[in-house]
C-alpha cells in the first residue's frame, strides 16, 4: 500500500484561524468555482512533495532526515502579505507570504537532498516561502481571472503574527470527496533555540 506524503513545518491554530478571519470576506467574494479555498485546518508550509510512498520507504526517509537535521536550530517565522503565482494575469494559486531567515532556506534543501538522495526527484523551481491559501478553478475565463486577480490586488494582508518553528513533519493526505485529511506520521524535531 502507497501512502500520498509530503513533508512541511505544521501551522498553528491560532494563526491558522487568524488567516481564516483576514481571509473570509476574499473567500466569499471568490466563491466556488471560481477559487478551492483551503481549510484553516490543512495550512501548512510544504518543504517537499513525495507523492505516493511505501510505509517502509516513508520510515527509511524518517531516519534520514533525523540525521540530516539534528543539528538544525529552530527559528521563528512571520505571517504578512498575500499574493499570486505565477502571476496577477494567469493566478492559479493565492497564497499568505511567510517571512524567515536563512534557516529556512537551508531546512528546505536539507529535506530535498536527503530526498534527493533516497531517489526522489530534486525540487527544480526556487524555494518561496508561502501559505497556499486557495487555487483557481481548472475552468475559469479570462474574464474571472480579471477578477480574481483585482480582488486580491485592493486586499491588503498586514503581520497576521508570528510562530516558532520546532520541528517538520512527514504527512500522508488521503484526498477524500470532501477535500484532503492530512495526518501527520513522523515528528522530527529541530535543536532549541
Amino acid at each position: 500500500m502507497k501512502l500520498r506524503s509530503f513533508i512541511a513545518v505544521e501551522i498553528p491554530a491560532e494563526i491558522q484561524c487568524t488567516i481564516l478571519g483576514n481571509t473570509a470576506s476574499l473567500q466569499k467574494t471568490l466563491a466556488k468555482p471560481l477559487v478551492r479555498w483551503v481549510e484553516a485546518q490543512n495550512l501548512h508550509l510544504t518543504l517537499k512533495f513525495l507523492g505516493d510512498i511505501s510505509p517502509e520507504a516513508l520510515e527509511q526517509l524518517n531516519g534520514a532526515l533525523k540525521v540530516e537535521i539534528i543539528n538544525q536550530r529552530s527559528f521563528n517565522m512571520s505571517v504578512a502579505g498575500l499574493g499570486m503565482f505565477p502571476n496577477p494575469q494567469r493566478p492559479r494559486i493565492i497564497w499568505i507570504g511567510l517571512e524567515a531567515p536563512s534557516a529556512l532556506a537551508t531546512l528546505q534543501h536539507s529535506v530535498d537532498s536527503v530526498a534527493t538522495r533516497m531517489g526522489y526527484t530534486p525540487e527544480e523551481r526556487p524555494f518561496s516561502a508561502h501559505l497556499t491559501i486557495g487555487r483557481v478553478g481548472q475552468s475559469v475565463t479570462q474574464a474571472d481571472r480579471m477578477k480574481i486577480s483585482a480582488a486580491i490586488k485592493t486586499m491588503t494582508i498586514g503581520n497576521l503574527g508570528m510562530f516558532h518553528v520546532e520541528a517538520i513533519c512527514i504527512f500522508k493526505s488521503d484526498l477524500r470527496p470532501g477535500g484532503p485529511v492530512y495526518t501527520p506520521l513522523y515528528t522530527l524535531p529541530l535543536r532549541p533555540l
